[in-house]
């Protein structure tokens, strides 16, 4: 099998499996418990924390679990919004954020919040000055993804946030998901207050992830019950989890030298493919490595990841929580390609790709392009 379906989600490290179970056979109590047993599990959840808060170089407090990236943007979104309607209703984001930032602004809208969606060119790139055009004396959040998640356009987060660090009214967010342990962010940096990190695109386990709050920002929970997490997050914590994303999150810090092998796959796959009549490439040459999506024009995506599924060769059309949807890619709409949206394909690549993978992936596209050229005259 050749899984290129990284972005989607990766396979979790063995370290990341032994400290999960370790953690969910031996402890096991409650950390909200008084008794001994919940006091030793109570001390493995402030490790896990500790590592994450020491890894980022931010405060301990300042980590607060979930349960992933969609539950972070909504937290971060909706916290904001909510916590702060009083003094500004308008929010800033762009065309082509992740379905978990742009359905909770749709969301917001319905209640009577305004969203401006920042516009990107061919590649995906925001225009700053656009940015500092939209913020108006109402804006209370600005929630921009790093890495984009189908094309790997890598947004320009310290320029943004050291715009927004003279606008103290206004709270920056950003979608971290596709970036941690791939391009690294100055966590600690001014103006940076939200930061979405999720545990199962870095060989950690489903359901696992975290939102960096920094001390100053207010956040209204999105549920009640409880005093877990600051009580930003109440309910029981997942403390198996929690110490697994920890573990993930150090060996992905520590791997990411290794992340710079994957540019010359990335470039391999644009010299190869860019080339063969019909094909379109759409991520940015200079966007993240682990990220290349091109189009077949005239070809259903559908086909021809079912016809590369069959060679055990797994690729995707977009973001997974959208794929099944029967849509063009917004993203590259968004890019001004509304032709090559409808006919996208995502390889997303791990730190543990093999250049034999690309190899083989290359030589089977090229191969099922050519047969359905014959069948189709």
């Amino acid at each position: 099998m050749i899984y290129l379906d990284n972005s989607a989600t990766t396979q979790p490290a063995q370290e990341v499996l032994k400290s999960f179970q370790t953690v969910s056979m031996n402890y096991y109590a409650n950390p909200s418990s008084i008794h001994v047993g919940g006091s030793e599990v109570e001390k493995l959840l402030f490790k896990a924390r500790t590592q994450i808060a020491q890894l980022l170089k931010v405060n301990e407090d300042e980590v607060i679990f979930t349960s992933g990236g969609t539950e972070s943007n909504n937290l971060a979104i909706k916290g904001i919004a909510h916590a702060h309607q009083n003094r500004g209703n308008h929010i800033i984001t762009t065309q082509i954020e992740h379905p978990a930032v742009l359905q909770v602004c749709k969301d917001l809208e319905r209640e009577g919040f305004e969203v401006t969606y920042l516009p990107v060119d061919e590649s995906g790139n925001i225009n700053l000055d656009d940015l500092k055009k939209a913020i108006n004396e109402n804006t209370i959040l600005v929630t921009i993804m790093h890495v984009n998640n189908e094309i790997g356009t890598i947004q320009p987060i310290e320029k943004i946030a050291k715009l927004l660090a003279n606008y103290p009214k206004i709270t920056f967010h950003t979608d971290h998901v596709q970036g941690f342990g791939k391009v690294s962010l100055p966590y600690d940096m001014e103006g940076l207050d939200l930061i979405t990190i999720s545990g199962h695109k870095i060989h950690g386990l489903k359901g696992t992830g975290c939102l960096i709050k920094k001390r100053h920002v207010q956040l209204k929970p999105l549920f009640h019950g409880g005093s877990q997490e600051g009580s930003v997050r109440p309910g029981t914590e997942n403390v198996a989890g929690n110490v697994s994303l920890a573990k993930a999150m150090r060996l992905a810090v520590e791997k990411q030298s290794q992340y710079n092998r994957l540019i010359a796959l990335h470039q391999k796959l644009f010299d190869q493919l860019e080339p063969i009549d019909k094909i379109t490439i759409n991520s940015p040459k200079n966007g993240a490595a682990h990220i290349f999506n091109f189009s077949v024009l005239g070809f259903k995506p559908e086909v021809l990841i079912h016809a590369l599924g069959e060679k055990e060769i797994y690729v995707s059309t977009k973001s997974a929580c959208s794929s099944k949807q029967d849509e063009p890619s917004h993203v590259i709409v968004a890019c001004g390609k509304e032709q090559e949206a409808g006919a996208a394909i995502r390889v997303s690549l791990s730190i543990n790709q093999s250049e034999e993978d690309i190899d083989i992936f290359i030589k089977e596209i090229k191969n099922v392009i050519q047969q359905y050229k014959s069948i189709m005259g």
